[in-house]
């Protein structure tokens, strides 16, 4: 294979990446949530993949750095947010007395979700302590969350949730994408249980979150995911 096919490899699968990402907006702007999780679900296994061929093929380059990140505000910034904001407008979603008559401009608060993955992707390119752990929420786990809490949980959110605790998430989840939390990676250097204790325990109580809650389990695995950077990483 020669040199110029081999360097476009990695970039050719960040394209799909956001091809997915651009189908999965699509979905979400016409309230196909499963379809919108679905392509999320696919844009972040080619995420996966564009950076391990970089790597193996030794074509990792500036482009390729800038590239990927434009692909991920769309794969997981803006298609999340459309979910929220597709969502947010449901006539079924119940909102406060006091936010009825603003029900019509409420859901552009999802964009916040949007603008915050942008932020969270630039601070990533610079910033060099992100080299084997993460300093914040990472943007493919954000939009998991949202994606399988509204697929697999929504018509609970509908009968049981209002508008006001979603606002008040999206604004939660909005600081953690930038905030200075360190976050574990889930790459394993060796498979001792003293050089993985953390990852250990995350895939142990991770298993039983995704067999009782189902699809919505992907959310609680980030939830979960959440709390034990919190209580475990040392401050960067």
């Amino acid at each position: 294979m020669s040199n110029a096919i081999t360097r476009r490899i990695p970039n050719t699968v960040t394209c799909l990446n956001l091809f997915s990402g651009c189908v999965a907006c699509v979905m979400a702007f016409e309230s196909k949530y499963d379809l919108a999780l679905g392509f999320i679900v696919l844009s972040a296994i080619f995420d996966f993949f564009d950076g391990m061929l970089a790597r193996l093929l030794h074509v990792s380059s500036p482009i390729g750095k800038e590239l990927d990140s434009l692909a991920d505000d769309i794969s997981f910034g803006l298609a999340p947010a459309l979910i929220l904001f597709s969502f947010l407008k449901e006539e079924a979603l119940v909102y406060p007395e006091f936010l009825e008559v603003a029900r019509d401009y409420i859901p552009y608060t999802a964009f916040f979700i949007a603008v915050f993955s942008a932020l969270r992707l630039a601070k990533f390119n610079v910033d060099e302590r992100q080299a084997s752990s993460f300093i914040g929420l990472p943007t493919p786990a954000n939009a998991l969350f949202w994606g399988s809490l509204i697929v697999g949980a929504g018509d609970l959110l509908l009968m049981h949730i209002n508008a006001l605790i979603l606002i008040a998430l999206i604004l939660l989840f909005s600081w953690l994408l930038v905030a200075e939390i360190p976050m574990f990676a889930l790459k394993l250097k060796d498979l001792s249980w003293k050089n993985n204790r953390v990852r250990y325990v995350f895939i142990l109580v991770s298993i039983p979150l995704l067999l009782i809650f189902k699809l919505s389990g992907i959310a609680a695995v980030i939830a979960w995911y959440i709390l034990l950077s919190l209580v475990t990483q040392k401050k960067a």
